[in-house]
């Protein structure tokens, strides 16, 4: 089953240009969705990532991959 991650474009905390990437190297089977998720409040102040039905935030961009990391399904 493929890995089920959402960022927003509206979020102050990451950049669409470099976060996909960097999840798409986490997690290459993801099926990766951009479009905001009603999580405005703390999408304003931390980076923020939605995986696998799990919301993660952080101070920064590299520090929210890191704890997304244990979310996302590897392949068989």
């Amino acid at each position: 089953m493929a890995n089920d991650i959402r960022v927003c474009e509206k979020c102050k905390g990451t950049s669409l240009k470099t976060i996909i990437p960097k999840l798409k190297k986490l997690a290459p089977d993801a099926d990766i969705k951009v479009g905001c998720k009603s999580y405005c409040g703390p999408c304003k102040k931390r980076a923020f990532v939605y995986v696998n039905g799990r919301y993660i935030s952080a101070p920064t961009e590299d520090e929210v991959l890191a704890k997304a990391k244990p979310f996302i399904k590897q392949p068989n």
